[in-house]
C-alpha cells in the first residue's frame, strides 16, 4: 500500500478525481492547502481523510513556508507527493527533499506552453492540439519528466473556458492512471532522463506514454 499526500490551493478537481478513482493499493493520507479557504478541504474531509493548512501568507518568505510545508507533508510519511492546483512556486531544495516522488499535471503539452494561461496561448498561436501533461517535478518549472499526455483537438470555435474544459476531462482520466502505475511500481527514470513504464501499454484515445524530460 502506498502513501500519497495531496496539496491543492483551490477546490482540487483532480484531488477529487483522485479519490473518486479509489486507486488499488494507495492510501490518500492527507489533503493540505495552502490556504484554509480552499474549497477542496470540505470534499476531502467528507470523505473522511485528514486536512491540514500550512497558510503561506503566515510566513515571511518562501524557503520559511516551504520548510513548514514539508514538515507537515512528512508527518504524513507519504511515498508520493501529488500537486493537484497548488498555486505556489517551491523552492529548489523543497523539490528536491521529495526527488522521484513529487508529481504535478500541467494543463498543456508540454514541453509547449509551461506556466500561466495555457489555454490562451495554446489558442493565441492557433495549434490544433493542446492537452495535459502529469509529470515529475525538478526545480525547473513544468520541465520535469513526463509520465503520461493526453491530447485534445483545438475547435474553431473554441474560446479559453471550452477548450479548458476539454483538457480538464482529459486532467480527471491521467492523473489517477499516473498515481496508480506509481502505485504498482511501474515507473521509473532511465539513464537518459525519460520516464520508463515497465509492463504493458495502455490502449487509450487521446494518451500518449512514455515521453521526454525537456
Amino acid at each position: 500500500m502506498k502513501s500519497i499526500v495531496i496539496l491543492i490551493s483551490g477546490r482540487g478537481s483532480n484531488m477529487q478525481a483522485i479519490v473518486r478513482a479509489a486507486v488499488p493499493g494507495v492510501r490518500i493520507a492527507a489533503v493540505v492547502s495552502n490556504r484554509p479557504d480552499a474549497a477542496g478541504l470540505d470534499f476531502a474531509a467528507a470523505h473522511g481523510i485528514a486536512c491540514a493548512v500550512v497558510d503561506h501568507k503566515g510566513f515571511a518568505d518562501r524557503t520559511a513556508f516551504d520548510a513548514a510545508l514539508a514538515e507537515t507533508i512528512d508527518g504524513y510519511r507519504p511515498d508520493l507527493v501529488v500537486l493537484a492546483g497548488f498555486m505556489r512556486v517551491l523552492t529548489d531544495d523543497f523539490v528536491r527533499r521529495y526527488a522521484g516522488r513529487l508529481m504535478n499535471i500541467h494543463p498543456s503539452l508540454l514541453p509547449a506552453f509551461p506556466g500561466l494561461h495555457t489555454h490562451r496561448r495554446a489558442l493565441e498561436a492557433g495549434v490544433r492540439v493542446h492537452g495535459a501533461t502529469v509529470h515529475f517535478v525538478t526545480p525547473t518549472l513544468d520541465c520535469g519528466p513526463i509520465v503520461v499526455q493526453a491530447a485534445v483537438p483545438v475547435l474553431p470555435d473554441d474560446d479559453e473556458a471550452a477548450l479548458a474544459a476539454r483538457v480538464l476531462a482529459q486532467e480527471h482520466r491521467i492523473y489517477p492512471q499516473a498515481v496508480r502505475w506509481f502505485a504498482e511500481g511501474r515507473l521509473g527514470l532511465g539513464a537518459d532522463g525519460r520516464v520508463r513504464l515497465r509492463g504493458e501499454l495502455p490502449v487509450v484515445a487521446g494518451w500518449t506514454v512514455p515521453a521526454l524530460e525537456c
